[in-house]
């Protein structure tokens, strides 16, 4: 059903006063419009900057002010559609919300409608048994590909060049879907005037920016894949084969098929898991959001749980997408003095990843998985569970390599095999630290990087495989039974 019809059916149902959750304020007024049409009733609108007036009339003199603008309303005897656009700062006064009730109390009996909007909806108590809460639905694809079509045809009017195929067109269309018709149209003008053209290479472009646009304010936050294929992953073969097989169904181009929920990574720290979780989103071109489970908890009641719930829906808004869950046991590892906070946190988590139809796919990585509760281990949640290890000699050798790549330095220069063995039983955040520290003490003599400085650096390092041999030991029996190897 469209908006039109659900506030038509809620008008017919003779609910007296509807409180709207409204974002998308044009297509709001254009669903009210249709129905005061149907029903044949007057459209009156107030806002603190209008007054009160019929619909795209002036308001009258006075009805600036709320409580002049219900006491107008209460006179109109004509059945009518009164809508008071962003009336949540005045919801605090208790008089505001006396003279509401009243009016919504008289309104049961006649076919009078009041419509308050608010961006999010917070009911006062007094008002809980007379409202209904409706929210807006967001712009459904067909609406999306309406507005692409018609802009693609106002920029080619206009003499810009759109280079769109087919699958490009699709393509834009699900990159924009989740905002609203407003800003997809922003988004799409901004991308063609950036380039000087519309083409495919706008639509990571348009993705990133719909990210920001909706994260703002948010506790998640969009970050920078700036590890562009999973080849850029220091070994781990199994994660990214397993990761190759499974983006045609993230794409929505495996008929048949469920697309992939994501995955949990447990391991040893330093050894890649969070660099796993960008190189997806880059290999997938899709934003890469970062919810740090810390930033959810409130001191006030009720407030974590919100604040999960508004990250949740902002995701579905961004799909497709990435989300990063860095250290989930920060956000649902029980505890004994929350309150229960943890618990329902986690149920609204699980029932998210359950029923949620948006192109979301999950990396969540645990340092210390045994503080997890069973109901996210279980088979099901996550599509499956990956341990990550010290890296084996290969993968040290493509880590030396990718490393040394990435400070502009030619590993044919130095005596790689030697680097690997003495490695052994480090991660590859040590090695990295290697490297720069190796490069810090060669600069320091303003002269190339040489192999003695690198193995300098090794000498001087105690790995980790050494320091925290029995953590690491017990995270190793843990996976043997639970968990796939990622190399």
């Amino acid at each position: 059903m469209d908006n039109a019809h659900d506030l038509s059916v809620l008008l017919q149902a003779r609910h007296g006063l509807i409180m709207a959750e409204v974002e998308d304020e044009a297509r709001f007024i254009e669903a009210a419009r249709t129905v005061a049409l149907d029903v044949e009733r007057p459209l009156w609108r107030w806002s603190s900057a209008r007054g009160l007036g019929l619909d795209e009339h002036p308001g009258m003199y006075g009805t600036n002010q709320l409580s002049r603008a219900l006491d107008t309303v209460a006179f109109i005897e004509e059945a009518a559609i009164f809508v008071f656009q962003d009336i949540h700062p005045y919801l605090d006064d208790p008089e505001v919300i006396r003279h509401i009730k009243e009016i919504a109390l008289r309104f049961e009996s006649e076919d009078h409608t009041l419509i308050l909007t608010a961006p999010k909806h917070n009911v006062p108590i007094e008002l809980e048994g007379l409202v209904h809460v409706w929210s807006i639905q967001p712009a459904s694809r067909k609406e999306m590909a309406r507005m692409v079509r018609r802009t693609i045809r106002h920029l080619a009017d206009t003499d810009n060049l759109v280079a769109l195929s087919d699958a490009d067109f699709d393509s834009v269309v699900n990159a924009l879907y989740g905002t609203s018709l407003r800003q997809a149209e922003q988004l799409l003008l901004r991308a063609a005037c950036q380039g000087g053209q519309l083409d495919g290479s706008d639509i990571p472009r348009m993705m990133t920016a719909k990210a920001q646009q909706i994260l703002s304010g948010a506790v998640l936050e969009l970050v920078e894949a700036d590890t562009a294929t999973l080849a850029d992953i220091g070994g781990m073969l199994k994660l990214r084969e397993w990761l190759r097989l499974r983006e045609p169904a993230f794409r929505g181009k495996a008929p048949g098929l469920d697309p992939p929920r994501g995955l949990l990574m447990t391991g040893i720290p330093g050894c890649g898991k969070s660099l796993a979780a960008k190189a997806v989103a880059g290999a997938w071109s899709v934003p890469l959001v970062l919810l740090d489970p810390a930033r959810l908890y409130s001191k006030y009641i009720g407030e974590s749980e919100e604040r999960l719930n508004q990250a949740l829906d902002a995701l579905d808004a961004i799909a497709p997408a990435v989300l990063w869950i860095d250290e989930i046991e920060k956000g649902f590892a029980f505890g004994s003095g929350d309150g229960g906070t943890s618990k329902r946190m986690l149920g609204s988590f699980l029932r998210w990843m359950q029923e949620r139809e948006a192109g979301v796919f999950v990396v969540a990585t645990a340092n210390d998985v045994s503080s997890l509760p069973p109901e996210l281990l279980r088979k099901g949640r996550f599509d499956d569970i990956f341990f990550v290890d010290l890296p084996s000699p290969a993968a040290r050798r493509d880590i030396w390599h990718l490393q040394l790549a990435k400070r502009e330095q030619i590993a044919g220069r130095f005596d790689i095999e030697r680097l690997v063995e003495m490695t052994e039983g480090n991660s590859g955040a040590e090695i990295e630290m290697a490297v720069v520290g190796a490069l810090y003490r060669a600069f320091a003599v303003d002269r190339d990087l040489a192999q003695q400085d690198l193995e300098s650096e090794l000498e001087a390092t105690v790995p980790l495989s050494v320091t925290r041999f029995e953590e690491i030991s017990h995270l190793r029996r843990w996976a043997q039974e639970r968990a796939v190897s990622a190399d």
